[in-house]
Order: C-alpha cells, then structure tokens, then sequence
C-alpha cells in the first residue's frame, strides 16, 4: 500500500501506550490512523509530514519500557 503521511502525532522523547495515535496517513483518499501496539518511549520517528511511504516501511521506532 502507498500512503502520504498526513500529520505526525508524536516526536522523539514521547511516553505512549498501547492504542495511542502515533501517525495520520493518506491513501485513496482515505485517512488511516496508525497506532502503537506497545507502550514505550518514542526513541525514533522515520518519516516526515507529506512523505510518501509504502508497506513494511519503518515508521516510527518505540522502545518497549
């Protein structure tokens, strides 16, 4: 699946649980939430707002705390 990433909900240093919004994607005009599936610390965000991303792409990188 091809996708633009919409708006980027978390930064680098952010707290989340499981079910947060991390990410609001874009395609065939639809818009796609993402979510985190574990709580952690946000220790990396890959994309950049209006990227083009494609599946199996990292996104965002959490680290299980």
């Amino acid at each position: 699946m091809v996708a633009n990433v919409l708006t980027i909900t978390v930064k680098v240093g952010d707290m989340v649980v499981a079910g947060d919004q991390l990410l609001l994607l874009e395609s065939m005009k639809m818009e796609i939430p993402v979510l985190s599936e574990i709580s952690g610390k946000v220790i990396e965000v890959a994309v950049v707002d209006g990227e083009v991303i494609q599946g199996g792409d990292l996104l965002v990188k959490i680290e299980y705390i």
